[in-house]
């Protein structure tokens, strides 16, 4: 069965940040990505390849400062694309998990399609910083994507004493989970995932 492609691109504008994001829900985990932070695009780059979707960030953002507004803003911008790109969530699974090891660490991520906002996130950070990275952006991070995706997010660093194996099992839970959750579920084809009708 053949399926257009679910695609959306946004561009956000602010005195702090310029952004463009550009989603491809059912593509082949491809990324462009210039955020100015790399440790962060290396784990965009995780979310594209594990999500199977194609993804094309560009970010000036003040840097100067921190990178608090870049990254927060970037979740923003990840999460009106994805809100856009899968419209009413016809026939697709609405849930995913997933749990990814990387050496001594473990992380779990569950998502729900819920059309509300929420966030649960546990990520003890070893460490402050990983590479131009700060850790604590990525409650920032999610924060901003929940609100503009209005998705329903738990994601648990179970197990972990490198900060950057810590991240990448978070990120990359969070690609395998969302590609489960995005996935067409034949059975269910044209039907809402909910009880209520409507998500």
């Amino acid at each position: 069965m053949t399926h257009d492609h679910r695609i959306a691109e946004v561009r956000r504008d602010t005195q702090e940040t310029r952004i463009r994001v550009r989603v491809d829900l059912d593509g082949s985990g491809q990324s462009r990505l210039a955020t100015g932070i790399g440790f962060f695009d290396h784990m965009l780059d995780q979310v594209a390849r594990h999500g199977m979707i194609d993804l094309e960030i560009e970010a000036e953002g003040d840097l100067h400062i921190d990178g608090h507004h870049t990254v927060e803003d970037v979740g923003i911008t990840l999460g009106m694309a994805l809100a856009q790109a899968v419209g009413d969530k016809r026939g697709i699974a609405r849930y995913g998990h997933a749990y990814v090891p990387l050496d001594e660490a473990l992380s779990r991520v569950v998502i729900d399609l819920s059309g509300r906002p929420g966030l649960v996130l546990n990520v003890p950070y070893t460490a402050a910083m990983v590479g131009g990275f700060d850790t604590q952006l990525t409650h920032e991070f999610f924060q901003g994507f929940v609100n503009h995706a209005r998705v329903t997010l738990h994601v648990d660093n179970l197990k972990g004493q490198n900060a950057h194996h810590q991240a990448e099992t978070v990120f990359k839970a969070f690609g395998r989970a969302l590609r489960m959750a995005l996935a067409r579920d034949e059975r269910a084809a044209g039907v809402v995932p909910s009880t209520k009708g409507s998500l």
